[in-house]
Order: structure tokens, then C-alpha cells, then sequence
């Protein structure tokens, strides 16, 4: 797998940290707040993967929207082109280069990733150790530790703004690759159209899997 492919789908891994929080608190409330609050999200994002010297290996831009439990919907857009659906029961992801879909369970796709977590309950100190980071770069920081070790990520990183607004997250994995993910025209609880995570393979694709 590609570092772009393997770099998408560890990005589907934090779809529900994705949005405006509650104002006038660390980030841990943050971000509790909004698990407990947000029901659908949309926004703009980049996505940076950065090697263990700090050398990007990968740069892609795109849209997302999701909606709370396991359905959302990211469209890279620049320089690849990939969609990736998740109904509520599959994972669906369309590589148009390739000319392929590859369709899972949802669950199996996931795993024990964040977004699992989230979207089944709120107990999110459950699967994770959190811990407030202070100050850098004029945003507040959380730091995620899983408490499982069958995962990619050995913690991931969160920064909000003044406005209580998740702008970046670091995704560090166990081989020291950074994933960076910046966030704009972030939307709290939109009205979204349930055709944006139904999914039909194009006519002429390869479907591999389930």
C-alpha cells in the first residue's frame, strides 16, 4: 500500500475529533464537550505525512463530512483523487487511479481506532489517556494515548484555538511517521443529505472484499 493510501486510511481513524468544541475550557473539556454534543461535522482539511526527520513524504487536500454513529464521507481531491464512505455497516473506498473499490465491514476497517470508539459511546477516557499540553504556536494542546496497544498510532496530538476550535492534529505512529492535519470552514452539527454516505461501485470497477 501506497503512503498515500495507508496515510487515508489512518486519516478515517479521527473523523469524529473533527469540530468548533465548547468555549471557556482546557482542551480536555474541549473535546469532551464535543463528543458529547456534536452529531455531524463538516470541513476543509490538508493532510501532511511527515517522516521521522521532519521531510514530507506526502501532501493532499480534500473535504470531509461525517455524522454520528459511522457514516461519514472524505473526498481527496488534490493530487489523487479518493473517496471514502462509511454507510454505517461498510467502509467503501474508491481509488479512481486505480480503477478499484475496496469494501469492508465497518468495524473490521476501523478497528480499535479512535473513531470506533467515539461513535459506539461516549466514554472516550475509557480507550485513552488524556492529558492537557498547554500552550504552542498560539493554540491549546491535548495529547490521546490509546490504551490498547492494537492500534497504529502511539498518540495523537490536538489543537484548538481561542475560539475553542480543533484547527490541527498530529497522528504519531510507532515508526515515527507525523500525520498533519489542518482544518478550515469547520461546520458544527450541519444538516447533511443521507445520500453523502451511500455508496454504489461506478460501473466497470474492480470491488474487492466483503
Amino acid at each position: 500500500m501506497s503512503y498515500f493510501r495507508f496515510g487515508a486510511l489512518r486519516l478515517i481513524s479521527c473523523i469524529l475529533f473533527v469540530l468548533p468544541l465548547a468555549a471557556h475550557a482546557d482542551a480536555t473539556d474541549k473535546l469532551k464537550a464535543f463528543v458529547a454534543a456534536t452529531h455531524s461535522a463538516q470541513a476543509n482539511f490538508s493532510q501532511e505525512l511527515l517522516d521521522k526527520n521532519g521531510k514530507r513524504i506526502q501532501f493532499v487536500t480534500g473535504k470531509m463530512q461525517f455524522e454520528r454513529p459511522g457514516k461519514f464521507r472524505w473526498e481527496y481531491q488534490k493530487p489523487y483523487e479518493q473517496i471514502i464512505v462509511g454507510d454505517g455497516k461498510k467502509f467503501w473506498l474508491y481509488d479512481v487511479d486505480l480503477n478499484q473499490v475496496t469494501v469492508k465491514k465497518l468495524d473490521a476497517a476501523l478497528g480499535n481506532s479512535p473513531a470506533a470508539l467515539l461513535s459506539g459511546n461516549n466514554e472516550i477516557e475509557r480507550g485513552f489517556n488524556l492529558r492537557d499540553l498547554g500552550m504552542r504556536d498560539e493554540l491549546d494542546w491535548l495529547q490521546a494515548v490509546p490504551k490498547s496497544t492494537e492500534t497504529s498510532f502511539a498518540k495523537i496530538l490536538m489543537g484548538f484555538n481561542a475560539k475553542s476550535e480543533l484547527m490541527v492534529m498530529e497522528l504519531h505512529d510507532s515508526f515515527g511517521h507525523r500525520t498533519v492535519l489542518r482544518f478550515t470552514e469547520l461546520k458544527n452539527n450541519p444538516s447533511l443529505s443521507s445520500q453523502q454516505f451511500k455508496f454504489v461501485p461506478p460501473e466497470g470497477v474492480d470491488v474487492l472484499g466483503e
